[in-house]
């Protein structure tokens, strides 16, 4: 038998999760949406455009976002993604010198401005990547991975299909114009929100504003850095056929958002669109922070246990992004059963909780055990059996019945352990 509400609840826990919740509509706006409807009321003067939660992956606006487009130097995000899971694996470290071949050295474009036959550590080309979009560095760093430039594209394009990019396909790792690389906004979002999930340390290289190398100071294009303090990242670009592209990432009061726009007439088009996206998405949507996942949801009375009582805790705590509108009334919802029976493993599920706007479920959570119960010794679960019995309907009629029952058993018991040691005294007189 289950019911709504907690049994037994930390009352304070209860409080202080409300009164946060009610605290974060109150103070936070943030974009997100927890049914992943994408919808925009705002005019994108740009070919596609996508903005994303982070946070949840969700998509709340797209614009053309199928559309097939030049990636540019977006395609060096997918790099930097090679780059970065090289170093999670071990397989690279950030002060590794790195060749510079001639084929680095006489790659267009964009530069960092490396020298030929040089070593030059990876943390320095991964600056000259993410800060002034070096072409150069990007071939340098390539060649060392994976020993040649058509060795890292086949990683490249098997790590997008792998990521679900579907509609992309790359033909260098710096994005400069190849017949036949073609990507989309929703891929590219895609992508971005896949590095940043996963490699969240490498804004500490997107939001640097500039980079020196070799006494050539180069600004980092991405001038939404300078505009907007919560803007910390991500990657611009540019080809004739394709236009202006931007990447902007931003995190306001917890919740990380990305804007993608691509195609659009000029720099300073692409840098107000993406954030005319960003301020759309943080003044429309609240940010529900997570409960706190080392205090009990709700205590919940054990039988026939070792411990009388046991202890539910929320199985994960990820944030939940919602419209204002839905942010009314929010709050969390139990329904766990009035007790259980042991035995109880760590990490069981005995409940659940449900976060509540109206009638709309917003998320729902695992209730779990963080520690074993045992089974109690044999008296108190011959004892417990007993009451339980009385915790049916009829527990009006037996459970005074019970109370009897058990105390006439344990009156008998009692009554068999003195007659043993009369028995075992009388034996012992007979025998001396």
């Amino acid at each position: 038998m289950r019911r709504n509400g907690t049994a037994r609840p930390l009352l304070s826990f209860t409080r202080g999760l409300s009164l946060l919740v009610f605290t974060a509509f109150c103070l936070f706006s943030a974009a997100g949406s927890a049914l992943g409807a994408a919808e925009s009321s705002i005019t994108v003067n740009a070919t596609s455009a996508m903005l994303v939660d982070v946070t949840n992956k969700e998509t709340l606006i797209e614009h053309n976002a199928d559309v097939a487009i030049a990636p540019a130097s977006f395609t060096k995000v997918l790099t930097l993604y090679l780059i970065f899971e090289a170093l999670e694996k071990g397989d690279v470290k950030l002060d590794d010198s790195i060749y510079i071949s001639k084929t680095a050295w006489q790659t267009g474009g964009s530069k960092m401005f490396v020298e030929l036959g040089n070593k030059i550590p990876l943390e320095e080309l991964l600056k000259g990547i993410a800060v002034v979009s070096g072409n150069d560095a990007c071939v340098a760093v390539a060649e060392h991975l994976y020993g040649s430039v058509d060795a890292f594209v086949a990683a490249m394009n098997q790590k997008a299909q792998e990521l679900g990019m579907s509609r992309s396909r790359f033909l260098n790792p710096h994005g400069l114009p190849a017949p036949g690389q073609m990507t989309t906004a929703r891929d590219m979002a895609t992508l971005a929100t896949a590095y940043l999930r996963r490699f969240p340390q490498s804004l500490r290289f997107h939001s640097m504003t500039e980079y020196t190398y070799h006494d050539i100071t180069q600004p980092n294009r991405n001038r939404l850095l300078l505009k907007d303090s919560s803007v910390d990242g991500l990657k611009t670009g540019f080809v004739a056929d394709g236009g202006y592209h931007l990447m902007a990432t931003a995190q306001r009061n917890g919740l990380r958002l990305l804007a993608v726009v691509m195609g659009a007439a000029t720099p300073a088009v692409r840098e107000k669109e993406a954030l005319a996206l960003l301020n759309y998405g943080f003044r429309l949507y609240a940010f529900i922070p997570p409960p706190n996942p080392s205090q009990p949801a709700a205590v919940v009375k054990v039988w026939k246990g070792a411990a009388p009582q046991v202890a539910l805790y929320f199985k994960e705590t990820t944030p939940v992004v919602v419209r204002k509108e839905k942010a009314q009334g929010v709050q969390w919802v139990m329904d766990i059963p009035p007790a259980v029976i042991a035995p109880i493993q760590k990490g069981q599920t005995l409940g659940h909780a449900f976060l509540k706007a109206g009638d709309a479920t917003l998320a729902t959570v695992d209730l779990v055990s963080t520690t074993d119960v045992p089974p109690a010794n044999v008296f108190i679960r011959l004892w417990h059996s007993i009451l339980l019995l009385g915790q049916y309907p009829w527990r009006q009629i037996w459970k005074p019945a019970a109370y009897i029952l058990g105390a006439a058993v344990a009156c008998a018991a009692l009554a068999a352990v003195v007659l043993r040691v009369k028995n075992l005294r009388r034996k012992k007189r007979s025998l001396d």
